[in-house]
């Protein structure tokens, strides 16, 4: 028999007050980091609406660090992250935008993270509540994803036959999509194919969408 706790109806596992304040905030940051997929020296977040009015009163600047240092909304380091992300020789800088006008979610940070060589990625989230967020700008590209699936996202370039490579290789290891989604830059240029499936995605499929010439990079994320 299967029991629901408490916890699973009043809101997420977290640490600190607010569930989109603490916990929606760390899981934008934790999945910025994993789709940058680098060693980040440094990260800036532009904090937006509710977000910059409070973030400080509610945790969301140690939640926010907390993700990029690798914590889960509910690890206890985040209490710490400020001094761990000294420790590690991680720099970090909050920057409120109070602008009436963005048009963003009330709850919305962009992170643009740095590995220290010359590679940055910009990331922009919006924590949509109880926990949850979800992705909506990959550099100056406009994605939409939440990471609750098991999800694949592929960078590429924008050509004819890319998005039958990748759809091929998935149907050879047998893998369901629930949603799929193309995302691009101007016709030709940087793409993302962003696939949800509700089933496990082997990671060796990633070697295999990569063998095309098209193909940037490709990241597995599984839940």
């Amino acid at each position: 028999m299967n029991y629901t706790s408490i916890f699973d109806v009043i809101g997420p596992n977290m640490i600190g007050p607010s569930s989109s304040h603490t916990a929606g905030a760390c899981a934008i940051s934790l999945m910025a980091r994993r789709l940058f997929n680098e060693e980040i020296t440094r990260v800036d977040f532009t904090l937006y609406g509710s977000f910059a009015k409070t973030y400080q009163g509610h945790g969301t600047d140690k939640a926010l660090l907390g993700g990029i240092l690798g914590f889960s909304p509910d690890d206890v380091r985040i209490r710490d992250a400020f001094a761990i992300a000294k420790e590690r020789g991680v720099e970090f800088n909050f920057i409120e935008d109070h602008s009436h006008d963005h048009g963003h979610h009330p709850n919305t940070a962009d992170i643009l993270m740095y590995n220290g060589k010359g590679r940055t990625q910009f990331i922009r989230g919006e924590s949509i509540g109880g926990g949850r967020m979800k992705i909506v700008k990959i550099n100056n590209i406009d994605v939409d994803f939440t990471g609750e699936y098991s999800t694949l996202i592929v960078k590429q370039y924008d050509r004819p036959g890319v998005v039958a490579h990748i759809t091929k290789c998935l149907s050879e290891k047998n893998v369901n999509i629930a949603f799929m989604r193309l995302y691009r830059e101007a016709k030709g240029e940087t793409a993302y194919t962003v696939i949800e499936s509700d089933h496990h995605i082997p990671d060796e499929i990633v070697d295999l969408i990569n063998d095309h010439e098209n193909i940037q990079k490709t990241l597995v994320l599984q839940v």
